[in-house]
C-alpha cells in the first residue's frame, strides 16, 4: 500500500527488489491492449506504474484489476 510521508516529493511503498519501504515515482499510463488496428481505439486501459527511486525496479498493474 502506498503512503505519503514527510519526503520532499513522492510516495513510499514496499519494493520487492529492495525488500524495503522506499521512495517511488507513481504514474498512470493509458495502454492499448489490442493488436488489431481497427479495434485499438476501443482497447485502451489505465495502468498504474511505480518505479523505485532507490533501485529502479518498475512494476505496473492494470487499474481495473487493482
Amino acid at each position: 500500500m502506498a503512503t505519503t510521508d514527510d519526503s520532499f516529493n513522492g510516495m513510499t511503498e514496499h519494493c520487492d527488489a529492495c525488500e524495503l519501504e522506499t521512495l517511488h515515482e507513481v504514474s498512470v499510463q493509458i495502454r492499448t491492449e489490442s493488436l488489431k488496428k481497427e479495434n485499438a481505439q476501443f482497447s485502451r486501459e489505465p495502468y498504474r506504474v511505480s518505479e523505485c527511486q532507490r533501485c529502479g525496479n518498475r512494476s505496473s498493474q492494470r487499474m481495473n484489476n487493482a
